[in-house]
């Protein structure tokens, strides 16, 4: 009898299409990502279900990225493009800058880094 469950997802992140192996995780897309250690860490903080393998990778790169950084604490640290970018005169902060920060708000941001989604109400 065959136990495999194999089911096609929503990446939550970027909302690709791809086939989840839950019951045979060792040939599951997932599994061809060598994950570190700070990104095993970071992604266990975060809201995420299965994430799709281009995902992981850019994940796994800003994680490492960030791991040299620090969070930057006074305004005049901010980098545009690195941590924010302007949008209608507003400042939108971008996943990295969520990712430095080291924790979700729980706001619904629009990069959140933690896959905080608020619920819509209808």
């Amino acid at each position: 009898m065959n136990i495999s469950k194999h089911e096609p997802k929503s990446c939550p992140r970027c909302e690709a299409i791809f086939e989840c192996k839950v019951g045979d995780v060792a040939n599951c897309q997932c599994s061809e990502v060598a994950l570190n250690a700070y990104t095993k860490t970071f992604l266990s903080k975060t809201q995420y279900d299965c994430l799709c393998k281009k995902c992981l990778v850019e994940l796994q790169n800003l994680v490492s990225r960030a791991e040299s950084q620090d969070f930057p604490k006074q305004s005049h640290l901010l980098e545009a493009g690195t941590h924010y970018y302007i949008e209608n005169g507003y400042w939108v902060f971008t996943e990295y800058y969520h990712l430095l920060r080291g924790h979700c708000c729980g706001n619904g941001c629009r990069h959140c880094a933690y896959g905080f989604k608020k619920e819509k109400i209808a």
